[in-house]
């Protein structure tokens, strides 16, 4: 088991990325590490749906919405697509919908929220660009731990001690 985001505090400080928005656990799995994935898009998951499907290697997809929850950028069948496919998280800075069914599902999930709302599958969005939200910076191939107590990315070049 990775390190846990208050251990990494203590050991890396100041030189590590908190996330500070109370971002809700909804996934079957609370603690995981690995590596960062991003896809920015204000409502659109199409393209979400396309990097799923790719072998996840144990990496963490985060989503930046924006912050909106006006609509869900995935659900259970997405999520168990990431699972089927080794991702190990899916971190959401909006909403995801089916939050029953996700706590089933051996995935992290992290989101603001939950809505019922689809959201719009017209394609728009950019993967693998760097995301600022809760005072973290998300920039793809960095390492990610999530858990309980929060979302921390490590210094570049870093490793998660005890792996």
């Amino acid at each position: 088991m990775p390190c846990s985001t208050s251990e990494l505090c203590d050991i890396y400080g100041e030189k590590l990325e908190i996330c500070t928005l109370q971002l809700q656990q909804f996934g079957g799995r609370t603690h995981v590490s690995g590596e960062i994935v991003t896809f920015r898009s204000d409502e659109d998951n199409m393209q979400i749906k396309s990097i799923i499907r790719e072998p996840g290697k144990g990496r963490v997809l985060v989503i930046d919405t924006a912050g909106s929850t006006h609509a869900a950028m995935f659900g259970d069948n997405m999520a168990s697509v990431a699972a089927e496919n080794g991702w190990s998280a899916l971190i959401c800075n909006g909403a995801v919908r089916d939050t029953d069914t996700l706590a089933e599902i051996p995935l992290a999930v992290k989101a603001l929220g939950s809505s019922p709302r689809r959201s719009l599958k017209a394609g728009e969005g950019e993967r693998d660009v760097v995301v600022t939200f809760g005072g973290a910076t998300f920039t793809p191939g960095r390492l990610l731990v999530s858990d309980n107590d929060g979302v921390v990315v490590l210094p570049e070049g870093s490793t998660i001690p005890g792996l």
